[in-house]
C-alpha cells in the first residue's frame, strides 16, 4: 500500500509541475473573454469564477445581471471567506487552464498554491471599454460613460470579502494593453505568454 501511495505522489508532482494555469482579471470590457477564446482555441480550458457564482445564482432564481453577480459575489466571500470562489474552481482544473473572473486578492493567493499558475491583467482605454460594453448589450451593463464608471468603481473596493479589481490587477504576472484590434491582442498573448 506504500508503494501505491508513493507511487501517487510522484504521478501528481509530475502532474502539478506540468500544470499552465492562467489566471485573467482586468476592467470591464477590456478584452478577457476575447483573450480567454484565444487560449481556449491554444488547448486551454475554460473556467470562470463568475460562472461559480451564476450557477448558485440560478439555484436560487437570481437574474445574473453584472449587479447582483457583484453583490452575491461579496456575500458569497463574507459568508465562506474571501478565497472561496477560487477554493470551489480548483478542483476542476486541467493540466492547461484558464481562469477567468479574478476579482479579489485572496483568490490570486489561492491559485498560487498551484505550480504554474500565472496572473494575466488586462485593461484598455474606457472609452473603448464603454464601447465595447455598449456594443456587447449584456443586461445590466451601463448605457453612459457616467454610469459605466460609477458601476466600475464598485469593483475598486479595499474590503478584503468585496471585488479588489484594482488590487488584482497590481499582483499580476503579465500585463496586457488591449485598446486595438483583436489580431494585436492575440499578438500580445502569444508574445507574453509564449505559446
Amino acid at each position: 500500500m506504500l508503494f501505491l501511495s508513493h507511487f501517487f505522489c510522484i504521478i501528481k508532482d509530475k502532474f502539478m509541475k506540468n500544470m499552465k494555469i492562467f489566471g485573467l482579471t482586468g476592467t470591464n470590457a477590456a478584452g478577457k473573454g476575447e483573450a480567454a477564446k484565444y487560449l481556449q482555441k491554444k488547448g486551454f480550458s475554460y473556467f470562470s469564477l463568475s460562472d461559480v457564482l451564476r450557477e448558485e445564482m440560478a439555484v436560487l432564481g437570481i437574474e445574473p445581471t453584472r449587479d447582483n453577480l457583484i453583490k452575491f459575489g461579496n456575500g458569497m466571500r463574507k459568508k465562506f471567506g474571501p478565497n472561496a470562489l477560487a477554493i470551489k474552481v480548483k478542483p476542476k482544473l486541467k493540466s492547461k487552464s484558464i481562469v477567468d473572473s479574478i476579482r479579489n486578492v485572496s483568490e490570486i493567493k489561492e491559485l498560487r498554491k498551484i505550480p504554474g499558475f500565472k496572473l494575466i491583467a488586462v485593461d484598455a482605454p474606457i472609452e473603448v471599454r464603454f464601447e465595447r460594453a455598449v456594443k456587447r448589450n449584456r443586461i445590466g451593463d451601463a448605457v453612459t460613460l457616467k454610469d459605466f464608471i460609477k458601476k466600475e468603481k464598485k469593483e475598486y473596493s479595499s474590503n478584503p470579502t468585496s471585488q479588489q479589481l484594482l488590487k488584482c490587477m497590481k499582483e499580476a504576472d503579465i500585463r496586457i494593453i488591449n485598446g486595438t484590434s483583436l489580431a494585436d491582442l492575440h499578438k500580445n498573448i502569444k508574445k507574453s505568454l509564449k505559446i
